[in-house]
């Protein structure tokens, strides 16, 4: 099934996950997803907001940076990405993302379980 531009739900989180701001949520594909796939969509961040710190239990969150740059924790470590980085975050470990450019950061991500 394809879904054209503007077709796509958006939520807007306010401090998600405990962190500062707000993430605006757009869902790629939400009707049809895969039975082990939680999320599939676009996070869009303005500068100065984030996503708190938060594990991932029995699945993994994968990360493309498409615009922006900021600042991940990556269980603890802070490292810096920019579009075109990539991030994965496994079963059992932690992460967070802020934005720290003066642009938006969008990130396609997508959460698997097992």
């Amino acid at each position: 099934m394809v879904y054209r531009q503007g077709e796509h739900s958006v939520e807007t989180r306010e401090s998600m996950r405990g962190g500062k701001g707000s993430v605006q949520i757009t869902n790629l594909e939400k009707a049809l997803l895969p039975q082990n796939c939680r999320l599939f969509g676009v996070l869009r961040l303005a500068p100065g907001c984030s996503i708190g710190e938060h594990p991932h239990e029995g699945e993994a969150e994968m990360f493309y940076f498409v615009q922006g740059e900021g600042v991940v924790m990556d269980d603890g470590v802070a490292v810096p990405v920019r579009a075109g980085d990539s991030m994965t975050t496994a079963s059992g470990h932690r992460h967070s993302v802020e934005n720290t450019g003066d642009e938006e950061l969008v990130i396609v991500a997508a959460i698997v379980k097992g």
